[in-house]
């Protein structure tokens, strides 16, 4: 079991006032109020941050989830009421401008959290996060019998890869008919979040959702304009090789009519992949590449193994997905994962071991602020980590043809993953600027963007129902809206450090890692930069990225 707190609200609430009663007579006392506000920060992120693990890794657990819904109803309201009026202590002080140009980027953001908050958004989030919790316990319950034997949906996956047809039809079928039970619940979770959100942005005077969250999410880099051209880009430049891959990949499979359960089939003969057989192989073999890389890496990863705080394991009444999550005062970070000894597994962990490594970077940066990073720095972190593990994958595969094979599929699947993170970030555009919309034109709409975006050559035909709710897997969509075309701008960041560290190795690795200890205290740009790569998301940098990872597939 792992730690938990319930937080004491009435001694948070007197730390937060002892902030506010201070007095500031320089800018050095500012400073030292900014590290006195921050150390708070710290103690209450930490404590947050292991109830949201422990609540993932046990969702069954009565006293975890009384902890977890008591920091959603009580901690986080009285956080975001405080937060307020720091940021308006701060924002207001005479010393502010006199604080020299390494507080810039903390000026903008305390500004624009003033400028979007409102009181009354406080009660709408936490119904919001009343909703989120209803998603996660409808989709952490669902399971299917096999053979006899209960399997967790993440469970299934492996059937779904199987060399004989008609079990993974039997598994595909199973799997999308067990998500298409809950699928009016999940609608209607939907329906309510839709209609809150909206409210949230128009109490915030913004014209949208999306509007609102753009300046939420801190996106002073780009704006959604930008991102609708991205998506153009990805459809120009990545859909058609996405096609291609999927040709072959019939072809390969010896099928005429390529449905969506063969999408994930591995040739006759040919097993999926397994790069070990238990959870401790799966942490030991990380740690093996992590130790030919960097100190860093090897140390970040070695720690939270000794603290205990790497759940991996699948089990029944733990939520799917996986993150990874910092705690400030322990100096450390979790991962939370769902294995299945799958090839996935080992790249999930080396992406998430990405975040733990980009948390113990930032760990000496004084200022909570500066130590949150945005995600398209946090997925930088772990894509590229992903990438630069690659050239040591002989650690899970001893044999060479089962190497080119892995590291095939995970080129592969960076280009078929590209136009999914378009989409989801496009749906959501279509969503929030059409509130208005029902259930069902949600659905239809989903399935004529997934069907240009994502399945132009895969038939769906007497499933339209299953590709109509194809979206509802994607917990982002409900829990963290709008977060996930990050992923997609950090890939190109990735694959543009891949590159640079097939010529100089040690030099790209010293970058990265120079990079990421920036943590939020400089704009976006300027962190990509310093990793040596460009902050570019034009169709001509996608496609001459795309050529790059395709003369790699063609070495392979």
């Amino acid at each position: 079991m792992h730690k938990f707190f319930m937080i004491n609200e009435k001694e948070l609430e007197c730390n937060y006032k002892k902030l506010l009663d201070k007095k500031i007579n320089s800018p050095e006392d500012l400073k030292k109020w900014l590290v006195d506000e921050s150390t708070l920060c710290a103690d209450i992120k930490e404590k947050l941050s292991r109830n949201y693990f422990a609540v993932n890794c046990y969702s069954n657990n009565k006293e975890i989830k009384a902890a977890y819904e008591h920091d959603n109803e009580v901690i986080s309201p009285l956080i975001k009421k405080y937060s307020e009026l720091l940021d308006k202590f701060f924002y207001n002080s005479e010393y502010r401008s006199k604080l020299g140009s390494y507080y810039d980027n903390l000026v903008k953001k305390r500004a624009n959290a003033i400028e979007i908050f409102r009181k009354e958004n406080i009660d709408i989030e936490i119904k919001e996060d009343k909703l989120c919790t209803e998603y996660y316990d409808i989709t952490g319950n669902m399971s299917v019998m096999w053979n006899d034997e209960e399997k967790t949906l993440q469970q299934m996956a492996v059937y779904m890869k199987d060399s004989d047809r008609q079990i993974r039809k039997k598994a595909w079928t199973l799997v999308q008919n067990r998500m298409l039970k809950d699928s009016e619940k999940l609608d209607t979770i939907m329906d309510q979040l839709v209609k809150l959100r909206n409210q949230k942005a128009l109490n915030a005077n913004c014209k949208n959702f999306t509007e609102y969250m753009f300046k939420k999410l801190e996106r002073f880099s780009y704006t959604p304009e930008d991102c609708l051209e991205l998506h153009e880009s990805v459809l120009k430049a990545v859909v058609p090789l996405v096609n291609e891959i999927r040709e072959d990949h019939r072809k390969e499979i010896n099928v005429q009519d390529f449905r969506p359960w063969d999408m994930t089939a591995v040739k006759e003969g040919q097993k999926p992949l397994k790069p070990y057989n238990n959870v401790n192989e799966l942490i030991d073999g990380v740690l093996k590449i992590f130790k030919q890389k960097d100190e860093v890496f090897f140390n970040t990863l070695n720690k939270m193994k000794n603290a205990g705080t790497l759940d991996l394991e699948s089990r029944k009444a733990k939520s799917p997905g996986g993150f990874c999550d910092s705690f400030p005062v322990s100096n450390t970070s979790c991962i939370f994962m769902n294995e299945a000894q799958a090839n996935d597994d080992f790249i999930t962990l080396t992406h998430e071991g990405g975040h733990s490594v980009h948390n113990t970077l930032t760990s000496n940066i004084e200022l909570a602020d500066y130590r949150e990073t945005p995600s398209e720095t946090a997925e930088l972190a772990s894509m590229s980590m992903e990438l630069l593990c690659m050239d040591s994958w002989d650690v899970f595969y001893k044999n060479e043809e089962d190497l080119k094979r892995a590291k095939k599929e995970h080129l592969e699947g960076i280009i078929k993953f590209l136009p999914w993170e378009v989409l989801v970030d496009r749906f959501q555009h279509w969503m929030y600027s059409h509130p208005e919309h029902s259930a069902e034109e949600r659905n239809e709409k989903f399935q004529e963007m997934a069907k240009e975006f994502q399945f132009q050559t895969v038939n769906f035909s007497g499933y339209e129902d299953a590709l109509k709710n194809f979206w509802k897997k994607q917990l982002h969509i409900f829990e963290v809206p709008f977060y996930y075309i990050e992923y997609a701008i950090a890939q190109l960041g990735a694959l543009q450090i891949w590159r640079n560290y097939k010529k100089a190795p040690r030099e790209t690795i010293e970058n990265y890692k120079k990079a990421l200890s920036l943590g939020n205290s400089v704009p976006i740009p300027e962190v990509y930069e310093a990793a040596g790569i460009k902050f570019d998301f034009s169709e001509n940098m996608i496609r001459e990225l795309m050529q790059f990872v395709k003369d790699e597939l063609q070495k392979l």
